[in-house]
């Protein structure tokens, strides 16, 4: 693309990188989007702390570990480490029962882009990084594409509990549920939109409340440690779905069954997994196992599911009317766009809009690992999971990803085995049965 050479080689190294990873920061086109990406790196890292951040391994990792692979003091790492947590660019994860601290790099996304918003205050210059963030993802399309243009998305909708046809509730599962989720949640963090706070720096907000982020389980333990959001009871963060669904938001998990970390409050204007179905017509958001249909009966044209739907999935369009000299308007919707998030039948008033079974559900990983492995193998990234990882073949954490790696359909190991060189992959791929049997 030609403006590379432009960039420190501190943040070429950063960049490879992020990059090698499952979200990563590609390099714009545009030469508004690459000044925007280009800030946007330095206002985030400091050189120093860029070179730091392009050794650090792909998996989170003790400081120990961490200390020994980079040749430095442990105490002097960990100075170096601290400031970089509270700036939200590496992740302290640590662990409820034993108290161990492990520490992985932040992606740009679930990562340092939305903790430099959380805050109403702290050491980014606001308005820079909003306008920046905005330039950068809109007007290229690399960032949106590197993001969401792929099977495994980052999130998931959730239908609207109320919306559900009668028949369809006793066979809702608990991970489909908002309300469960919460409910199960071991602990629970709210923080500031990052999208809507984005939006008003950069001078189009909407009226969507701000405080609606919500975290649970080790998600919300880092938002609530750094600083990047409160802690709060299971009963306000029950509270805070609901206020969500009174105004309207769509609600959206990561994109996994088991420990999820977030449900994000999002709107159609500012969220940037909605935008980018709306900007780029990006299949940006995992559909909920749910879709709309419409009852003609009840329906009274009034238009209020096509306004409300976060993503125009919903069109009024004109239909003859017996006996009488104007059209009628009837909802038409767009199955193949729709997210099955159920804001439409909270919209209708008349109650003809409700929330059945998809005819075939799509896909959620069971956990965080099969969604990193199905996502490196669709980003063309196993190979650097796999060797980043592997500094033992007996890691827990090596085998649990062959474990989701000998799980996965026929397609996806076969595009594994391409990604990988390593004879020991490649047999384990070979010869260990597939449990899901597709």
């Amino acid at each position: 693309m030609g403006h590379l050479g432009h960039v420190k080689e501190e943040y070429r190294a950063l960049l490879d990188r992020l990059n090698a990873g499952t979200a990563g920061m590609p390099e714009p086109a545009d030469l508004e989007a690459w000044k925007a990406w280009k800030e946007l790196l330095e206002i985030f890292y400091t050189p120093e702390q860029a070179a730091l951040a392009s050794r650090m391994p792909l998996k989170p990792v003790s400081l120990g570990r961490l200390a020994a692979r980079l040749g430095m003091d442990t105490s002097a790492l960990k100075d170096q480490l601290e400031p970089m947590c509270d700036k939200g660019l590496v992740m302290d994860i640590v662990h409820p029962e034993t108290g161990k601290t492990r520490y992985v790099l932040a992606p740009p996304v679930v990562g340092f882009f939305e903790f430099s918003m959380m805050r109403a205050h702290d050491m980014f210059p606001k308005k820079r990084v909003a306008e920046a963030m905005t330039t950068y993802m809109y007007n290229d399309p690399a960032f949106a594409k590197g993001i969401f243009d792929h099977d495994t998305v980052i999130g998931r909708a959730l239908v609207r509990e109320e919306g559900l046809a009668a028949s369809v509730i006793p066979n809702v599962l608990d991970w489909e549920r908002a309300t469960e989720i919460v409910e199960t949640a071991r602990s629970h963090a709210v923080s500031l939109c990052y999208c809507r706070h984005k939006a008003e720096h950069a001078g189009h907000a909407c009226d969507a409340p701000q405080e609606t982020c919500l975290s649970v389980n080790g998600g919300a333990d880092f938002i609530a440690r750094r600083k990047f959001g409160r802690a709060i009871d299971r009963s306000e963060a029950l509270e805070l779905l609901q206020q969500g669904k009174e105004a309207g938001l769509v609600q959206i998990a990561d994109n996994v069954k088991n420990q999820p970390a977030y449900i994000c409050n999002c709107c159609g204007c500012c969220c940037g997994q909605l935008r980018a179905i709306n900007h780029f017509d990006l299949s940006a958001v995992n559909p909920s196992g749910y879709r709309p249909e419409l009852d003609r009966d009840k329906c009274k044209g009034c238009s209020r599911c096509s306004r409300a739907c976060p993503i125009t999935a919903i069109s009024m369009r004109a239909e003859r009317k017996t006996a009488t000299v104007k059209n009628a308007m009837v909802p038409a919707i767009d199955q193949a766009r729709c997210i099955g998030c159920g804001v439409c039948t909270a919209a209708c008033k008349k109650g003809a809009m409700k929330m059945f079974d998809r005819a075939e559900k799509p896909h959620v990983s069971e956990n965080t690992i099969e969604w990193v492995v199905r996502a490196a193998i669709e980003r063309g990234n196993l190979a650097n999971l796999l060797v980043d990882s592997g500094e033992s073949r007996g890691s827990a954490f090596m085998n649990r990803v062959l474990g989701a790696l000998t799980s996965l359909p026929p397609g996806k190991q076969l595009l594994a085995s391409k990604q990988v060189q390593s004879r020991f992959i490649r047999r384990i791929l070979q010869t260990v049965p597939n449990p899901s049997g597709s």
